[in-house]
């Protein structure tokens, strides 16, 4: 892992002084202050509860009140009401609903979270779940995060000497920061604000016509996400830049590259951790390393190993209320940064034999503000998850894609994906079927067993059970 990562000082939920390391670590102190409120991650059998269960064990472990468990038991859609909603978007006519799920046994720099995921897609929380327990038996993963800059872009047309133009904004850095700091007083006062500026010449000019510039103006959004703050700096010191440029202001807004504030994550699998019934931990582990490799080699393998990722990272942004399509196109444009898609996530051979994940992303989320802080449900998220900071749940967000990485190529270098996968489909085929309470597992296990996950076969089994009640029924049982 790269040194070099976020040093800042931030403050517990108690008062107590929370200094990070150069890989993004928490201190000791403050894992224990936190310990207190999040119990481990490990809870073993949670998938055999029922939703009312679950309430129960997680009302016991965190610091649940009563206003919580309603939002729970109201489901995700239940925690919105019509008139947020209302204020939230455009021409709203009601709320949408999706699950909302625990991914267990994560260990993120020696702290345990229970992570909220709210997907459709059936497998993704409980293979994450899977994997991390298998990270964790190496220590789990170790994260560090940059300091959360932000790119605001200015573009500049119409320029008669680029070269010119591009000392002449440089020199003129003092001024130009000061304007940006100027323009966002509340961020200064958290100790964020403009932190650089670049100058990248897109068209030189020539004598046959003017050049094209764009600056960029960096700022530190401290635990914001950030796009109001960089699009403000960006239009209040549009005009002057195209003085000293010569040119005229194009385009003012931020840029979802933000490969100023990445997120790096490593995690090593003991061979004993991946082994199956029949698959040895070293075959498992080799076949995860050429997984990775094809990866590295196809851009179109690439697209689906990174899809993997997303998976589990898409999921604990939108359980946050953070903005999955700016993380997905930051993901997608640092994967093709050289002009070649390659993965995000690469499987080695690491120490002692062990399988190694490395993984390395923009990760633009933030933690005040915005949904987080309007949507109920989002507010209740980020109760369970402890109340992180940003670079915080960047790492963890990335920790949790690195794991439904690993759980997918484990899937492909054993028997194949679709077997654990359709296990899970046969749920929702059998509801569409028009299962109902436990009808629902029985149905799936048939489909299952069978190996034919088709509503069709639903259906005609459904029939079989109906004709079976009804028979029961007219012979009074």
């Amino acid at each position: 892992m790269e040194a070099g990562g976020l040093r800042v000082l931030r403050r517990g939920r108690r008062g107590r002084a929370a200094a990070r390391d150069g890989r993004g670590g928490v201190t000791q102190s403050f894992i224990q202050s936190k310990e207190t409120t999040m119990s481990v991650s490990r809870i073993p059998r949670f998938y055999k509860l029922s939703v009312e269960e679950r309430h129960v064990e997680l009302r016991g472990r965190l610091d649940l009140d009563d206003d919580d468990l309603r939002i729970l038991e109201s489901g995700w859609h239940g925690s919105l009401s019509i008139d947020a909603a209302n204020n939230m978007v455009e021409n709203v006519i009601s709320t949408h609903a999706l699950p909302l799920g625990l991914g267990l046994n994560f260990r993120v720099n020696d702290r345990d979270y229970i992570v909220p995921m709210c997907v459709e897609e059936p497998s993704v929380i409980a293979a994450a779940s899977n994997a991390a327990k298998s990270v964790r038996d190496g220590g789990g993963f170790t994260a560090d995060a940059d300091p959360p800059i932000m790119i605001a872009q200015v573009q500049i047309v119409g320029v008669p000497d680029t070269n010119v133009a591009c000392v002449e904004i440089l020199a003129r850095r003092a001024e130009l920061m000061a304007a940006c700091d100027a323009a966002i007083p509340s961020l200064v006062r958290r100790g964020g604000g403009a932190r650089g500026i670049e100058v990248r010449t897109l068209v030189a000019s020539s004598e046959h016509e003017p050049g094209m510039l764009v600056v960029h103006l960096l700022v530190d959004c401290q635990d914001a996400m950030g796009a109001n703050m960089v699009n403000t700096v960006a239009e209040s010191v549009a005009r002057r830049l195209a003085e000293l440029a010569g040119g005229e202001p194009g385009l003012r807004i931020l840029s979802n590259l933000a490969d100023r504030r990445l997120v790096r994550v490593r995690c090593l699998v003991p061979l004993h951790a991946l082994e199956t019934k029949n698959f040895s931990g070293e075959r498992v582990r080799d076949g995860v390393v050429a997984a990775s490799r094809f990866a590295e080699l196809d851009p179109y393998r690439a697209a689906t190993h990174n899809k993997g990722i997303m998976n589990g990272v898409d999921a604990v942004v939108l359980a946050t209320g953070n903005d999955w399509r700016g993380v997905e196109a930051g993901a997608h444009a640092y994967a093709a940064r050289d002009g070649r898609y390659r993965p995000l996530a690469i499987w080695r051979v690491g120490p002692g034999g062990m399988l190694q994940g490395d993984l390395e992303m923009p990760m633009v989320v933030g933690t005040v503000g915005g949904t987080t802080r309007a949507h109920p449900g989002a507010r209740l998220v980020m109760k369970l998850l402890g109340h992180p900071g940003a670079a915080e749940l960047g790492m963890l967000i990335a920790s949790v894609g690195l794991a439904s990485n690993l759980s997918a190529l484990r899937a492909l270098a054993c028997e194949g994906i679709q077997r654990g996968h359709m296990s899970l489909h046969a749920r929702s085929v059998a509801m569409n079927a028009g299962a109902s309470g436990a009808l629902v597992e029985q149905v799936a296990r048939e489909l299952s067993e069978l190996g034919d996950v088709r509503l069709e076969r639903a259906v005609a089994i459904m029939a079989r059970y109906t004709a079976t009640s009804d028979a029961l029924a007219d012979a009074g049982e």
